[in-house]
């Protein structure tokens, strides 16, 4: 793939996280960049800011004229896209350069000092805290996130081109398009099985992804993980290991062990375990790549966070809100560990959407038996995204496996008034499709109620 003469980068699915970070780059590097997004969002918005044209009608016509040279423009897709979509057909049958996303990422990292960071969870918080610490440790460095990190306000950092950070995703394959120097895997939960069909095919999948690694680099992976590698970890016998955790005023203190020293009493402010694994994975990365340990570990008390992972909305004496990107068992897990060891005594209220039918089929009872351990289970329909409805799967027949003593299946529009009449003391709203949209109508409704 030659740059050179690309004068336009015209995107199909601009609104996705990934696609929007790469609008971004190539718009902050000069190029025309415009290009098609389904709905409007909080991320089309901050595009269209930026100047980045954005449209919201499948149409050929809508096309600006100056994207529509073959020999200057470059079309990047997202696999989400549908394969009967009109532009993508048009830009096909005329002869366009037309690649995937990952295709893209994979070319601008190839010729950079590149950390990747895979894993079914994790990736985003993990890319994003290890973003900060280089920016913070004064590398050149460009990060491509999978989220808004709070500390950068965007999920593109360009300070520099020495060093590239990349979330490195498992779903259709992607991260087999890069070449790190030192890639993470931060976990291999079966998820994705549309694309891999079981958990073996998933981790022959990340073992492909480990053989992607530049010659002389390196793989740092979650202790425990069934593949070969420098292992990060809670445990004593990890390679890279936090030790002597404690929890005062809600702030994580701990020290950080290697086989090059002791590192004591840094501080981390996002609750869980999980987060306290990220924050591992990153600083080992970052050792690894040649930076000092006290060059990073003051940072950690600095992270600000990705929104939608344990953001607070709203946080009162009475009160919390918390909005969250899980949705896969595992992660609600995780999130339920991150708020009973916030608010041990509170009841617990949880909004969830499920996301895709067929991730609900194929983790029903671990839904529900993650769902369970909250005190009161408010369920929306399954986000479809990309696919059609599945006979038998449903939010209901979800909702029937659920144990906890308060559930109910309700529509977006009978959301608030029946969050208003509950009045819970902490409540999350949970998922990955577009409950986020809903966050900022709870929040209104809340702050009039308080």
């Amino acid at each position: 793939m030659d740059l050179q003469p690309i004068q336009n980068v015209y995107f199909i699915g601009i609104g996705g996280i990934g696609m929007s970070a790469l609008a971004r780059y190539f718009n902050a590097n000069g190029k025309k960049v415009c290009g098609y997004d389904r709905t409007p969002t909080e991320i089309t918005e901050m595009l269209e800011k930026e100047g980045i044209k954005v449209h919201f009608t499948d149409d050929v016509n809508a096309i600006p004229a100056s994207f529509k040279d073959k020999h200057t423009t470059l079309v990047v897709y997202t696999p989400a896209v549908p394969k009967d979509h009109k532009e993508l057909n048009y830009f096909q049958q005329n002869g366009y350069e037309v690649v995937k996303r990952s295709e893209v990422l994979g070319f601008i990292t190839k010729n950079t000092f590149c950390l990747a960071v895979a894993g079914t969870h994790g990736k985003t918080t993990t890319s994003s805290i290890l973003a900060h610490l280089l920016v913070e440790a004064g590398a050149s460095v460009s990060a491509f996130l999978g989220g808004i990190a709070e500390n950068f306000n965007s999920n593109l950092v360009l300070k520099g081109s020495e060093y590239t950070v990349a979330e490195a995703d498992e779903f259709d394959r992607s991260f087999l398009r890069l070449s790190p120097n030192i890639a993470c895997i931060t976990s291999m939960d079966a998820d994705h099985l549309d694309i891999y069909g079981d958990k073996e095919h998933l981790i022959e999948g990340f073992r492909e992804f480990a053989g992607k690694i530049k010659p002389g680099g390196s793989l740092i992976v979650r202790n425990g993980l069934d593949i070969e590698g420098e292992t990060y970890g809670l445990e004593d016998n990890a390679d890279y290991t936090f030790q002597n955790i404690t929890v005062k005023n809600g702030i994580y203190h701990f020290d950080f062990h290697y086989k090059g020293g002791v590192y004591k009493d840094y501080t981390l402010l996002k609750p869980g375990r999980h987060n306290l694994l990220n924050a591992l994975a990153a600083v080992s990365m970052a050792v690894k790549a040649g930076f000092a340990p006290e060059k990073l570990l003051p940072h950690l008390a600095t992270f600000k966070g990705v929104k939608r992972r344990f953001s607070y909305i709203i946080k009162e004496d009475n009160f919390a809100f918390i909005d969250d990107y899980a949705h896969h068992p595992s992660e609600i897990n995780a999130l339920f560990q991150a708020v009973e060891e916030m608010y041990p005594h509170t009841p617990k209220t949880i909004v969830f959407q499920p996301h895709l039918f067929t991730r609900t089929r194929d983790f029903l009872d671990d839904f529900a038996k993650s769902l369970s351990q909250f005190d009161d289970v408010v369920l929306l329909d399954i986000y479809p995204a990309r696919e059609l409805p599945i006979e038998g799967i449903t939010s209901q027949v979800l909702l029937d496996k659920v144990t906890a003593k308060q559930k109910i299946l309700v529509s977006k529009a009978e959301l608030i008034p029946l969050l208003l009449k509950k009045q819970p003391k902490l409540l999350l709203a949970v998922g990955a499709g577009d409950i986020g949209a809903e966050v900022e109508k709870i929040k209104e409704a809340f702050t009039v109620g308080h």
